[in-house]
């Protein structure tokens, strides 16, 4: 078989929908242009969106409210319960209520530099504007954001900036805006303009005559393998963060409705760009099979600390203030605990690296909230992140009110995902794909409180406007069930699932995703370097090869079963894990979440290489067992000018 090393650079790529112009003006020409498809003729379209986050609970409601048919699937018993509800912290909007200096301008700024200059300036701006839309649109749904003793809407900041935008409702952010998209498609199913597809599994995209035409799902209950038909597919099936098999995401959430589509012709751009989130708590043993997120939130008023001495293993109540190290404000004294996630997960990692870490291994820092509750109260403090404290109580039998929560770095969000243009259109054309699914606005890094921001901006706002475009210039004929490509489609997605029944080894999908997941954390997670890279390069081939040898799958097909939904995933792990850490062994710089240890300033930051890497990597897929190809999208900075990040 081919090695991944021996990748071609083929013809550079451009997002051919992205006006020019005016950047404030941008979206507005482009909503202006677009095509439009008249009420009468939107009931003759059929849409299929896969994924009920905030991305495509939101997409899935506005397009049927706008009279289009929906198709709508999650592998969730029901919408509600996709993995965007675990979202705590807050959603960003430039509203600017607490007249700090905050404007959409800044909050464009502030992301195209928390990015590290590696997302693209239109698009940016435009997430930008559409925010303070999105609030609105959240508060006539009835979300519950917290709100200040005079009725207005109360705000908190986030890492990265130094204003307050980040709105919020307590530690339950995404659970009240996803129960805000969810009432809106329960709407629209109620009606019958939604027909909803709970605990069904997509399996691989049809393309016909180059265009997306439909999908292959799997019912999880039964096991009935059906093709499903329709003008335009769009993928909102969040990241691929559990390709680490320890992240803060739900245990199902995988990416084999991009990883399938990708190799039906969308390409794949950034894949290295993951994101290391700053406080989680730390794994407790090799029994765990997830990472629990604490909000960064907590960051507002809570203080990061490590003892000052190397081994020092007394309790934090023993430790004199003078012995404590508050190591973010003492290096970053403008941002203090608030920088960016990615510079605070690299700096937990240092004092861990010299042995000044806390708790079992010492793999921790502290996350401590003495002073916090000696300046506002107990009370105060309680209002703000109760529910937040008594989970981490529950999970480590620990009182965060008398004793520091103890935090370590964790695999959260992933910043590449499928190639879009400014439409959120993938290469294949009537493919759309959003929310994290896509390879997004946040460049190398996201800053907090944008993940939800972007989700409803898409799925609200974006999508609606550019999916109309396509279907009024393409008006296609229907496609019939007994099409060859569709009947290729359903049996290559058959095939695999047998061929995975039928090698009964004896080995669990489990075993191979841990031992896949720990060699990408080790070779691929906060820091990366050639050797590292070509290690995992040489060893995930092997892996995959002893998993068509191994596996155990028990059962059968035709009924609930979960090891085959697991191993079934794997198959695309593999893949997707070999193109990560080519993507990050040919980016020899450091960028973001994308930490080189070859490339770092003099005083141990990330160093990026703008003359060499400022473009986004979109990967071709070029068939089994060929190397894939690279093509290059340029980015083009006239707003905010590339520069060293300075968070001191």
């Amino acid at each position: 078989m081919t090695s991944y090393l021996d990748y071609t650079v083929g013809q550079p790529i451009s997002d051919a929908k992205a006006p020019d112009g005016p950047i404030e003006q941008r979206w507005d020409r482009r909503r202006f242009e677009a095509g439009l498809v008249n009420p009468a003729n939107r009931r003759k379209h059929r849409v299929i969106v896969v994924g009920t986050g905030l991305a495509g609970g939101a997409a899935g409601a506005t397009l049927a409210e706008q009279g289009y048919h929906v198709e709508q699937f999650c592998f969730q018993d029901s919408p509600r319960r996709a993995h965007s509800i675990a979202a705590q912290g807050g959603i960003n909007a430039a509203k600017n209520y607490r007249n700090d200096g905050d404007s959409v301008r800044r909050l464009f700024y502030d992301t195209v530099k928390g990015g590290d200059f590696r997302a693209r300036e239109s698009n940016v701006h435009r997430l930008a504007q559409i925010s303070v839309e999105i609030i609105d649109q959240c508060v006539a749904q009835g979300v519950p954001f917290a709100r200040e003793y005079g009725g207005l809407l109360d705000t908190r900041s986030f890492g990265g900036v130094q204003v307050s935008r980040t709105f919020y409702a307590r530690g339950q952010t995404g659970q009240q805006l996803l129960l805000g998209a969810y009432q809106a498609l329960s709407r629209q199913i109620a009606a019958g303009n939604v027909a909803m597809h709970p605990r069904t599994e997509m399996l691989d995209l049809i393309v016909v005559d180059g265009r997306a035409r439909g999908i292959v799902a799997r019912d999880l209950v039964t096991g009935e393998v059906s093709s499903h038909l329709a003008d335009a597919v769009v993928l909102a099936s969040g990241g691929y963060g559990n390709v680490f098999y320890l992240s803060t995401n739900a245990k199902n959430s995988n990416a084999t409705a991009i990883w399938r589509a990708h190799r039906r012709g969308a390409y794949f751009a950034n894949p290295c760009f993951t994101q290391i989130h700053p406080t989680c708590i730390p794994r407790s043993g090799d029994h765990q099979s997830k990472l629990t997120l604490m909000s960064e939130s907590l960051r507002n008023d809570g203080r990061i600390w490590v003892p000052r001495a190397v081994g020092d293993t007394r309790q934090p109540q023993d430790i004199p203030e003078q012995e404590r190290d508050y190591y973010l404000e003492r290096i970053y004294p403008a941002f203090g605990n608030l920088v960016p996630r990615d510079i605070a997960s690299r700096a937990a990692k240092v004092v861990c690296d010299e042995g000044r870490g806390v708790g079992p291994g010492g793999q921790g820092v502290y996350l401590d909230f003495a002073d916090a509750i000696g300046r506002l109260g107990r009370a105060a403090v309680e209002a703000r992140y109760g529910n937040l404290f008594e989970m981490y109580e529950r999970i480590t039998a620990e009182d965060p009110y008398r004793v520091p929560m103890r935090i370590y770095p964790a695999i959260h969000y992933t910043m590449g995902g499928l190639w879009v243009d400014y439409d959120l259109q993938t290469t294949v054309p009537g493919l759309f794909a959003i929310g994290e699914a896509n390879f997004s606005d946040h460049g190398a890094n996201r800053l907090g409180a944008s993940a939800l921001m972007q989700g409803l901006a898409d799925g609200y706002f974006v999508l609606p406007a550019t999916l109309a475009d396509y279907l009024a210039r393409q008006p296609g004929a229907p496609v019939e069930a007994g099409h060859p490509a569709v009947l290729e489609a359903v049996a290559d997605a058959t095939g695999l699932l047998d061929r995975l029944l039928a090698v009964d080894g004896d080995r669990t999908p489990d075993s191979f995703h841990r031992e896949l997941g720990g060699l990408l954390w080790d070779e691929c997670g906060m820091a990366r370097d050639e050797a590292g890279l070509r290690r995992a390069l040489e060893r995930i081939p092997q892996l995959r090869a002893e998993f068509w040898q191994r596996i155990k799958v028990p059962g059968t097909g035709e009924q609930l079963n979960q090891s085959l939904e697991k191993a079934n995933r794997l198959i695309d792990y593999f893949e997707l894990a070999e193109l990560m850490c080519l993507d990050a062994l040919h980016r020899t710089e450091s960028c973001g979440g994308h930490f080189r240890e070859e490339s770092r300033t003099p005083d141990g930051e990330a160093e990026r290489r703008d003359e060499e890497f400022s473009y986004a990597a979109a990967w071709e897929f070029a068939g089994t067992g060929s190397a894939p190809v690279l093509h290059q999208e340029q980015l083009v900075f006239e707003y905010v000018h590339p520069t060293q990040r300075s968070y001191a």
